[in-house]
């Protein structure tokens, strides 16, 4: 039986980065404005943990991108497949990512995927050329680490 998951990423701006990666992959920006509004009115959470970004409300230590073909929990606006999660974290990256994503561009629209990224907040950290391919490492407004093929 295969399991479900989500892809967790420690973030200092979560809501930011979940905004540039549902934009890089063209997914979407969670909403769960709706569930934190019934939260509120219930006294379950108080103001402290919520902010705003985008206009709406969101988690204030919270935000994902989620695949906009999945399904996703109408209640609370969480995905249900593919999920991106960016978690606030006190510390800094300090290291290498272990783990990163491999954006695939497709044939002939690399360099115009790496320029609207660029110009989302990405930086162009080197151009790769192997025997087995090509592609371009970026780090994505925190300092993440990912490729574009």
């Amino acid at each position: 039986m295969a399991l479900g998951w989500k892809l967790v990423i420690d973030a200092a701006d979560p809501h930011r980065q979940a905004d540039f990666w549902a934009d890089a992959l063209g997914y979407e920006l969670e909403d769960n404005s709706t569930l934190i509004e019934r939260l509120l009115a219930g006294g379950v959470i108080g103001e402290d943990l919520v902010t705003e970004f985008a206009g709406r409300r969101f988690f204030r230590d919270a935000a994902a991108a989620r695949h906009p073909d999945d399904p996703f929990d109408a209640e609370s606006g969480t995905g249900l497949g593919r999920r991106l999660l960016f978690q606030r974290v006190p510390e800094a990256k300090t290291v290498k990512n272990r783990l990163h994503i491999d954006v695939h561009a497709g044939p002939g629209a690399r360099a115009a995927t790496v320029a609207r990224l660029e110009a989302r907040g990405a930086r162009v950290l080197r151009e790769v050329a192997e025997p087995q391919g090509s592609w371009t490492v970026l780090a994505d407004p925190e300092g993440n680490e990912f490729c574009v093929a």
